[in-house]
């Protein structure tokens, strides 16, 4: 593979294999730009993003900026933007020598926006996939240079399936670069008519109506881990806090006899229309995420106890 000079742009973990991978294969990065350091933890340090902390160690070139638009670029021949979090201008889309490109999470247009993982699994879709584009004005509408696709697991939580479509987006970046260096990629434009949007989530994504059906439930439960991530309280049947809980994955299984919310005598929680759901996984407040079964050692989950979202 021809090597070329790559402007990256890049925040979060996402872009990381990619990054590694661009290194490993012989490319050069002239420049490194990622978001500035923020407070994270319960001691509220400035914290590098992900690519940062990465670009330090690794001793490669780092501007940490609010606002790339306003740098002065040395020259290259791509930008490639993943998981960056910035409104990127023209002139600086069209600065390098082969354009500006895009990894994103989704196969486009499905799925456009902020958090296209989190909203596949949301969405019930059982197969998702990265989609390598040209950087447009308009969000994730830029034409498409390559596809790739993955099945979504049953039980995959988006923390899980994340991970897996970064290294799979890393693959396809290569493939990308690849046919740029030597004139073969091609593009095609975006279907708008088959567009929908992937907002960001926030923490009141996570509260569960438990009328809603099972398979709605489940795919919120797995699609908000680990973040916002679905937080409930057990009660017992007097109304008694029993614990408090973070749901980690569950499936829809059969029927269930009791309200929607309470657990029935086969150790399901009841959802809308009378289906049956079932906690495969869970993690107590201040504890290790466990199987049903484990916290069921130790703790009470019997008939009547109910759960309610915090």
């Amino acid at each position: 593979m021809a090597s070329l000079d790559i402007l990256f742009a890049g925040s979060g973990e996402f872009a990381l294999p990619s990054l590694q991978a661009i290194l490993r294969a012989g490319h050069n990065v002239p420049l490194v730009i990622s978001q500035p350091d923020r407070p994270a933890g319960r001691g509220r340090k400035m914290t590098p993003t992900p690519i940062a902390e990465f670009a330090l160690e690794s001793g490669l070139p780092l501007v940490r900026t609010a606002n790339i638009n306003q740098l002065v670029l040395p020259p290259a021949d791509v930008l490639l933007v993943i998981a960056f979090g910035q409104k990127i201008a023209p002139q600086v889309v069209d600065h390098p020598r082969l354009g500006g490109i895009n990894l994103h999470a989704s196969l486009l247009p499905r799925h456009r926006g902020a958090a296209p993982i989190q909203w596949a699994i949301l969405s019930g879709d059982t197969v998702t996939g990265n989609s390598v584009i040209r950087l447009a004005p308009r969000m994730d509408a830029g034409a498409v240079l390559a596809q790739s696709r993955l099945a979504i697991r049953e039980l995959e939580t988006a923390g899980e399936l994340h991970d897996r479509l970064a290294l799979d987006g890393a693959a396809l970046v290569l493939r990308v670069l690849a046919d740029l260096a030597v004139g073969a990629a091609e593009e095609r434009p975006q279907d708008e008519s088959l567009a929908t949007l992937a907002p960001r989530l926030t923490h009141d994504a996570g509260r569960i109506d438990w009328s809603r059906p099972a398979t709605a439930i489940a795919n919120q439960i797995r699609g908000l881990y680990p973040w916002p991530a679905c937080h409930v309280r057990l009660l017992q049947p007097s109304g008694k806090e029993a614990g408090r809980l973070v749901l980690v994955r569950a499936r829809p299984v059969g029927a269930a006899t009791a309200a929607p919310g309470v657990i029935d005598q086969a150790g399901l929680v009841a959802a809308g229309e009378g289906t049956g759901l079932e906690i495969v996984e869970l993690q107590p407040a201040g504890r290790h995420r466990m199987s049903l079964a484990a916290f069921r050692n130790g703790h009470p989950w019997q008939a009547g106890m109910r759960l309610e979202s915090l």
